[in-house]
């Protein structure tokens, strides 16, 4: 049976960001998690607190990630090692898909993948992305537009929209 499991990072780092701390793993090859500080909920490799260290890959993910907070990246250009379910990566590939300040719904996505009636199944796909941010999970809201759970919080996934809203110049408009 497949598992929703990452590789076991190699090196791990931990950024300050206006959000809190993220705990930033890799396998040396690509990304493998990003893990919001303190979250009691996200589920960190056990071993990436004992592995921190630095690799390209890291070096990369903090470079884009604090261009990203400070305004100046829309888009991340990462090499991902995230591994899921052949489902849940259809998932995360859609989601990388959503543009900068752009919100869509479960039902959204579902459709994009090719399973309409899969939006429970979407749902928690996309709740065990783990690389939210760079793969954007918190662009995903409920089909009447409100704010829906978020691995980080939803007081994380509203600022997250807010600074998209901020950059692109526009109002956030959630319900």
């Amino acid at each position: 049976m497949p598992t929703t499991t990452t590789h076991q990072p190699a090196r791990s780092t931990v950024m300050a960001t206006p959000i809190g701390e993220l705990l930033i793993t890799s396998d040396g090859e690509g990304l493998t998690g990003v893990f919001m500080e303190p979250d009691p909920s996200s589920p960190r490799p056990a071993a990436a607190r004992g592995s921190d260290g630095d690799d390209a890959v890291l070096r990369a993910a903090r470079e884009q990630l604090a261009a990203y907070f400070a305004g100046e990246l829309t888009a991340f250009d990462l090499p991902l090692a995230a591994r899921g379910t052949p489902f849940q990566e259809r998932v995360w590939a859609a989601l990388r898909g959503v543009p900068f300040g752009a919100t869509v719904s479960y039902g959204d996505i579902a459709r994009r993948i090719g399973s309409p009636a899969a939006v429970r199944a979407v749902g928690a796909a996309n709740g065990r992305n783990p690389l939210p941010i760079v793969v954007p999970c918190h662009r995903v809201v409920g089909a009447n537009g409100s704010l829906t759970g978020f691995g980080g919080g939803v007081a994380r996934k509203q600022w997250l929209l807010a600074h998209e809203a901020r950059v692109r110049g526009t109002q956030l408009d959630l319900r």
